[in-house]
């Protein structure tokens, strides 16, 4: 609190005490910085984190992966925890791999009877093998254990149908002596996969890939079998039995360093969780292959951090096999126990890395953001409140349509205006005298014939209408139409005109008065007539 010191001093007396201590003195000291963690970094960090960076590296070497584990992961969380998210010193900027990683295995003899012999396949021990065998050094670790076993990777074996027709092509599953080198030296790929960047080592990788993808198919299927025999013969005899392995074991189960010797490699591959954990590194690197594609180099073209990309591009015939082998090794992983969520799990996290190797490639921007100033604060929440604040309505808004005819006329609700006589009342002979003419006058300055033939419609409508009303009161004046024209005598005037017209014919009428009697006359013919042709349009 008084400063009187240096603040990292309190980082520096641990790590003078962790190099003096024993590996469970060192596990004491830790609880105590575990303890007092947020205490200890809350102030100056920035003069503290290369102490403490320093004696928790120092720690990690001195402890094993494989009987320290735990405590190997405590030194990883207090290191997680302590420094931010988004700081550079965990972060592997140029891309750099473990190339110290080295897989060693046994050479089987093959002509002699010298006993096995160790390669070490980063070390050139493959090549040494072959000189003190006689042979010549072939190009690639890969290439030297298939010329050893005699391996033609390439054969292929063709089922056939009932028919005799070719089903599909299938290669040959590898028995555990021919399979033991081609699957170890997987391992040297997925430590340095920048390997694959010379074409004879990605085709080898490719040849042990599907070797080992069908060895573990075949694999999975035998146990398959014998689990299902074995589940027959326990329910015949009617004892229950406890499975040897549960889903539990399997997730706890962990292998820092694999055991390379031949006579546990039957074991090994007959273990779910070590082939699952075989396939999740095929997955990660078959994923760095995939990156590599045009179309996915294109994604990153604008990046600032340019070690991690690289110049190389995957052929397309590559990226289809990379693309066809990932979906394989997914579906194996979704079978048996829980390889559902196992895979979903695994999915989860490479979809995520790829975030992290976005982030990496744009040279680790900042997490952290700025804090913002009161006054864009206050002018955020003034609009917000104003966006979402009740506005009036618009009498009528804009783009709508006019609703005023639904309002009430007269101050009149609907019954009343359904009773209204005009909606209802026949309408007079003089009121289809304008619409006829105008459709007469439109018939005549029609152009086309469709368009003749719709007035032509509406005039005969409105003619309909005014002989039906006319028939009510001017029945006598229908004689004088003449096929729908001189329709002047049924609009005004009429009446006047025939009474002169009696007059004047009186004596005429008086004198056929004789032989009316005797037949019916034409306006009594007309109207007959009128009334069959209505009754016919009424039907």
């Amino acid at each position: 609190m008084l400063e009187q010191c240096e603040a990292a001093l309190v980082f520096w007396l641990v790590e003078e005490l962790l190099d003096s201590q024993t590996i469970d003195g060192c596990s004491k000291v830790f609880d105590y910085l575990e303890s007092r963690r947020e205490r200890m970094t809350a102030k100056n960090f920035k003069g503290k984190q290369l102490v403490i960076l320093r004696a928790c590296n120092e720690l990690l070497r001195r402890l094993s992966r494989a009987e320290d584990t735990v405590f190997c992961g405590r030194v990883f969380i207090y290191l997680f925890q302590s420094f931010p998210l988004g700081d550079k010193s965990s972060v592997n900027l140029r891309g750099e791999y473990h190339v110290d990683n080295v897989t060693l295995f046994d050479e089987l003899p093959i002509n002699d009877a010298r006993g096995p012999r160790i390669v070490d396949v980063d070390a050139g021990g493959i090549q040494q093998l072959a000189k003190q065998v006689g042979q010549e050094a072939p190009a690639t670790e890969l290439d030297l254990a298939q010329n050893d076993y005699a391996i033609d990777v390439s054969t292929e074996t063709k089922s056939f149908k009932m028919d005799g027709k070719v089903q599909g092509t299938e290669k040959p599953v590898l028995d555990m002596d021919e399979l033991y080198p081609i699957f170890w030296s997987l391992q040297d790929y997925f430590s340095t996969p920048t390997k694959l960047f010379d074409p004879p080592k990605l085709t080898s990788f490719r040849a042990g890939m599907e070797a080992t993808l069908g060895k573990f198919k075949q694999v999975y299927r035998d146990i398959e079998v014998r689990g299902s025999a074995r589940s027959m013969d326990e329910s015949r005899r009617g004892t229950k039995r406890k499975r040897g392995g549960t889903c539990e074991d399997l997730a706890i189960s962990f292998n820092p360093k694999y055991l390379t010797s031949r006579d546990l490699f039957e074991l090994e591959i007959s273990d779910l969780a070590f082939r699952r954990h075989v396939l999740v590194q095929a997955l990660i690197l078959i994923d760095f292959l995939l990156s590599l594609t045009p179309k996915a180099k294109s994604k990153l073209e604008n990046v600032s951090n340019k070690s991690v990309l690289y110049a190389y591009t995957l052929e397309e015939e590559d990226a289809n096999w990379a693309t066809r082998m990932r979906t394989d090794i997914a579906a194996y992983l979704q079978q048996g126990a829980e390889g559902k969520f196992y895979y979903r799990m695994v999915d989860t996290v490479l979809s995520r890395d790829k975030n992290w190797v976005r982030w990496k490639a744009e040279n680790c921007p900042p997490f952290q953001r700025t804090s913002v100033s009161a006054e864009a604060f206050v002018d955020a929440k003034n609009g917000a409140q104003k966006a979402c604040a009740n506005k009036r309505l618009r009498a009528t808004p804009l783009g709508t349509l006019d609703l005023s005819f639904l309002s009430d006329e007269e101050n009149r609700d609907g019954l009343d205006q359904l009773k209204d006589p005009n909606r209802y009342s026949i309408p007079k002979i003089e009121d289809f005298s304008g619409p006829i003419g105008e459709d007469d006058f439109d018939l005549e300055m029609a152009k086309t014939e469709e368009e003749k033939q719709l007035l032509a419609n509406a005039r005969a409508s409105k003619l309909w209408r005014t002989l039906r009303i006319a028939s009510k009161s001017k029945l006598n004046l229908l004689d004088r139409i003449d096929d729908g024209h001189n329709l002047q005598a049924l609009f005004g005037g009429s009446g006047d005109e025939n009474g002169a017209r009696k007059a004047a014919d009186g004596d005429d009428i008086e004198t056929e008065s004789s032989s009316a009697l005797h037949r019916p006359s034409t306006e009594t013919l007309t109207t007959i007539e009128l009334d069959s042709t209505l009754a016919r349009g009424t039907m």
